[in-house]
């Protein structure tokens, strides 16, 4: 078997999903970054492994096709924006708000999203 090349360190790495809720519960004492789409919860893991994300929709949004909406458009915005942007050793959760996930423009949620992480990561 070759060897596999190294990646360039601005390469995005691969990211995880955070599924345990006791994750999200941790991640929820991180650190806390409210846009006008979305709220940000960051927390470093204290490793050096895949960052991982988590999106949550809470029954505030609407009915399930509205939640369904919202979880879809975060994690669109997630792997465009936040995966290129993500650390390390880092879980973020993305916490869609009412009123605004499901209908606010694309560019603004994008420009939210980087504004959030550079918030969190200060």
């Amino acid at each position: 078997m070759a060897d596999r090349p190294a990646l360039p360190t601005d390469a995005p790495v691969a990211a995880e999903t955070i599924r345990l809720r006791a994750d999200y519960l941790l991640a929820a004492q991180g650190r806390k970054a409210g846009t006008g789409g979305f709220l940000l919860q960051g927390r470093a893991r204290g490793d050096d492994l895949a960052p991982r994300f988590g999106f949550t929709a809470s029954k505030k949004i609407g009915n399930a096709v509205f939640r369904n909406r919202a979880k879809r458009r975060l994690r669109a915005l997630a792997h465009e924006v936040l995966r290129p942007l993500a650390r390390r050793g880092w879980d973020y959760v993305l916490v869609a708000k009412p009123g605004a996930t499901v209908v606010r423009d694309w560019a603004l949620l994008q420009d939210d999203l980087r504004e959030a992480v550079a918030r969190v990561h200060k």
